[in-house]
């Protein structure tokens, strides 16, 4: 008799231990009203903005996994880093917070110009001093975990016992953190009785796609992968899941299926943090249809990349594809002037 796919992958992350941070599963809901307006395929998201803890999102799932490890070897400290309004920092910080453990983040200075005047001090900034978080500039010189990895050697020498979390929450551990979002699609299909064509996503610091390639590959194999980039830099940003693909495959213990990596480019817009015209749209139309709220930064280009791809019929309209909504709604009040909802 053959294993069921999914009670395969469920046995594999099952050797990995959770903090219990994120509330899980999250919804797989139907988008029935953006379906109509667009023609088809037939649309659902997965709510990873409803995981809870500091306003969720996908980092959280990441860090339920990663966090054990920290907590197993006795760290006192977080650090981490990103941009100013970087949703991972936010979820690092109220997870810190919710576990008794110190927060410091490096805020990257010079990667995204300030769209408004309420940048530096709203959305997740805001966020991030409220939850308790430490934070220290520096100038964005292109090394993602560089400074972080610096102010945890700093802390060290004061007595600290740090523990790094990776830009993005993206690593290995990461990675087979975030195939646990595939295992819970693949369960909700099976109990709605649909095989998705596709899981369309948001693509930047590789883990989670990289984690929902290794999951969809074990639970899920008709079914396609394909992530947004939303980093203006699709073949940096593909060179990275693979390497967190092979990471995380070697930890779950099977092949690494590289060729499934697929990274769409051309709907970044001019830069990373930057919403170009059909990100915009992608925000408002979510929210009038379904009163979903998608940041500019992440899910609006992901659901952007996504209308694109169903405007050059690469879905039948009977299909069925699977949106994942990272989250990041915090941001939004960040890019309030962007949006011109006057």
């Amino acid at each position: 008799m053959t294993e069921n796919p999914t009670s395969v992958l469920e046995e594999k992350l099952s050797r990995f231990r959770r903090v219990g941070l994120a509330q899980l599963p999250t919804p797989l809901e139907a988008l029935k009203r953006l379906t109509a307006h667009l023609g088809g395929p037939r649309l659902w998201v997965k709510r990873e903005d409803c995981t809870g803890l500091g306003f969720g999102g996908n980092k959280l799932r990441k860090l339920d996994y990663v966090l054990h490890e920290a907590l197993a070897e006795g760290a006192d400290t977080l650090v981490s880093g990103g941009v100013v309004q970087s949703n991972s920092q936010r979820q690092v910080a109220a997870a810190a917070a919710k576990l008794g453990l110190a927060c410091h983040l490096t805020v990257y200075h010079g990667r995204v110009e300030a769209p408004g005047a309420t940048y530096e001090t709203s959305g997740n900034a805001l966020l991030n001093r409220i939850y308790g978080a430490q934070l220290h500039d520096v100038p964005w010189d292109g090394d993602r975990n560089g400074a972080i990895a610096r102010l945890a050697e700093e802390l060290s020498a004061q007595g600290r016992r740090p523990y790094v979390v990776p830009y993005g929450v993206s690593n290995a551990l990461g990675a087979v953190g975030y195939a646990s979002a595939a295992l819970e699609i693949a369960q909700q299909c099976d109990d709605l009785g649909i095989t998705p064509r596709a899981i369309v996503h948001c693509t930047g610091s590789a883990g989670t796609q990289a984690g929902l390639v290794l999951g969809a590959t074990i639970a899920m194999p008709a079914t396609d992968v394909v992530g947004i980039d939303i980093d203006a830099e699709p073949e940096r940003v593909r060179a990275d899941v693979v390497r967190y693909l092979t990471e995380a495959a070697g930890l779950l213990g099977c092949a690494c299926p590289e060729d499934r990596v697929e990274v769409v480019a051309g709907h970044a817009g001019p830069a990373y943090g930057v919403p170009h015209d059909a990100t915009l749209e992608a925000i408002k139309l979510a929210g009038r249809l379904e009163a979903m709220a998608l940041d500019p930064v992440y899910s609006g280009k992901g659901l952007a990349g996504l209308i694109a791809l169903v405007g050059e019929s690469r879905w039948s309209p009977t299909d069925d594809v699977v949106f994942v909504h990272t989250g990041g709604s915090p941001a939004l009040f960040a890019y309030e002037a962007q949006l011109d909802l006057s």
